[in-house]
């Protein structure tokens, strides 16, 4: 018992699991406890910083190979993920990027232990997030990407998307991997939708057996240190031939055509579903029409038949709506997420991103990659008034995560292609919603308006969390501007093109629809001259007086150290 526990992968920390893999002699730390890098928004909130952050980035070797190991402490703030510590993930990604495009192969290790954004530093989490899914779409091109998910805390929130993306997940019994912990569907969604106290629930939806059972994990190994060296160089052998899931388009959505949301579902049914998936003929999947054009519409599907002159969508689910336009006399192809009472799956129902949201964006996407293969890329706008993903039993069952992950690749694939992508914001842009939907985006356009959001979470889930009361959160907001919801503290953080005033918004005239075309049109333009990545947010006015100091300083301490 005692050698066994001497073994265990799960009980190490952060810098222990990363020493464990590489080994004494040849682990190596970058920007580590006495770089004197720390998290500058913490203190003012009364929450004492740590020196690495949460986050331990090491290089070395296994068994010959150069690897890139990145682990999260889950013992600091849950493991998650602020500026400080999400720049040290992005910003070794792309050094490995860089040297992989060199011809100097690294394999990167991701080890995960966070429950996602930390809300202390709400929009910070969310830029650097959308971030790391950048840097690892551009790098599975060169070699797969790994994460392992040992155990203790799991993968959750915007870092699920992100484990999503990988080449290869690897997990134990005791990991965990779901879009939304089970704390926040209770708070959201009720009891009765997930009891977060039900531990067998929680296992047998998003633990490690039933995720490889179902599709959303490669291996399952057992909590030994050796186990995890083996799984891993098995992972690097297979290369980057495999298409990655959040890929995988056509399976996944055949997978969720199998399912009928009318009647309960198990997680055996799912493991038997996720099987019959591989059989399935994607080609015949058919989607019925059921939305009424009058009523109300939201803010979204109003800009989005304003922006496409009313041209009829040619998306296959009501809430996802697609057309080929133009802006400024070129080809494009215009996205939005908007409600639909009828949704089949009804946690979805409202505008947010769900399951088949998800999948279905990316199936949109990649269909024009496709059709404009050897041609003048169309511009992709993406219109963004999302509430939130959705939150439900069945969507963790399902794998919202991957959903998202599927529709972050897409665009982040198309951004890589050459398609001018971005985003227009309206209304909503929340959480793993935004993630998913535009935050993938080349250049980010807003409405200054109000009703117009960016944050993490619903005020009262990041309470919750938080253990705080509202009145406190709000108060933190003063002190540190990428906790607030509105769009003006948003701009200080350096990732909008553009921030339009004087726009009305629920009823545009002539004269602000000609305004927004013409700074589309704009942003299109500016994308061409520059870089295919998400650099622009780090290089802009506000990102460099302040908005991403750390973010800026922690890639020139990387640079200095690699």
């Amino acid at each position: 018992m005692q050698n066994k526990l001497k073994n265990s992968f799960v009980e190490c920390g952060g810098r222990e699991r990363a020493r464990a893999l590489l080994g004494e002699t040849s682990f190596r730390e970058i920007l580590g406890p006495f770089s004197g890098i720390e998290s500058p928004h913490l203190e003012p909130q009364g929450i004492v910083p740590q020196s690495d952050d949460g986050v331990v980035i090491a290089r070395g070797e296994l068994r010959g190979f150069s690897l890139l190991v990145i682990s999260i402490e889950g013992n600091f703030q849950g493991g998650g993920i602020g500026e400080v510590s999400g720049a040290k993930i992005a910003g070794s990604l792309e050094r490995a990027l860089e040297d992989n495009k060199a011809g100097r192969a690294v394999y990167p290790v991701m080890v995960f232990d966070t429950g996602g954004v930390r809300l202390q530093e709400a929009n910070y989490g969310l830029l650097s997030i959308a971030e790391i899914g950048a840097a690892i779409v551009e790098l599975r091109e060169y070699v797969p990407v790994i994460g392992i998910i040992p155990g203790k805390i799991g993968a959750f929130g915007g870092m699920s998307i992100t484990a999503g993306l990988c080449s290869t997940i690897i997990m134990t019994r005791e990991g965990r991997l779901g879009l939304n912990g089970p704390e926040v569907i209770e708070q959201e969604a009720g009891v009765e939708e997930f009891d977060s106290m039900d531990r067998q629930l929680i296992w047998s939806t998003i633990g490690g057996i039933q995720r490889e059972a179902s599709g959303f994990a490669d291996l399952v190994v057992d909590d030994d240190i050796e186990a995890f060296q083996r799984a891993i160089l098995s992972a690097m052998a297979k290369g980057t031939q495999m298409m990655p899931r959040s890929a995988q388009v056509e399976r996944y959505l055949s997978f969720l055509q199998s399912v009928d949301p009318a009647n309960p579902i198990n997680p055996e049914e799912a493991r038997f579903l996720w099987k019959q998936s591989e059989y399935g003929k994607p080609s015949e999947i058919s989607y019925g029409k059921t939305i009424q054009e009058n009523g109300n519409l939201s803010r979204g599907h109003k800009w989005f038949n304003l922006l496409t002159m009313g041209t009829s969508t040619i998306g296959k689910i009501d809430s996802v709506l697609c057309a080929d336009s133009y802006i400024g006399g070129a080809h494009a192809r215009f996205l939005a997420v908007v409600p639909d009472p009828f949704s089949r799956f009804p946690r979805a129902r409202k505008g947010e991103v769900g399951l088949e949201q998800g999948w279905m964006i990316a199936k949109h996407i990649r269909d024009a990659i496709e059709e404009d293969r050897g041609r003048e890329k169309r511009a992709i706008v993406a219109i963004v008034d999302v509430p939130s993903q959705a939150y439900g039993y069945r969507e963790e069952l399902l794998g919202i995560h991957q959903s998202c992950a599927a529709a972050v690749d897409a665009y982040a694939s198309a951004r890589l292609a050459g398609h001018p992508v971005i985003a227009f914001i309206p209304g909503k842009a929340i959480s793993g919603a935004f993630l998913s939907h535009g935050m993938q985006a080349n250049r980010l356009v807003a409405l200054d308006d109000k009703g117009v959001n960016v944050h993490v979470m619903s005020k009262q889930s990041a309470a919750r969390i938080t253990q705080r009361t509202i009145e406190e959160l709000e108060d933190a907001t003063k002190k540190v501007p990428a906790m607030a919801y509105d769009i003006c503290s948003f701009e200080k953080l350096g990732a909008l093109f553009a921030l339009m005033d004087g726009i009305n918004v629920d009823s545009p005239t002539d004269s602000d629809l000609t305004s927004v075309k013409g700074k589309l049109v704009e942003a299109i333009e500016d994308i061409k001259k520059n870089p295919r990545n998400l650099s622009n947010r780090l290089t802009s006015s506000f990102a460099k007086h302040g908005g991403r100091s750390a973010s800026i300083l922690v890639r020139k301490k990387l640079a200095e150290q690699w």
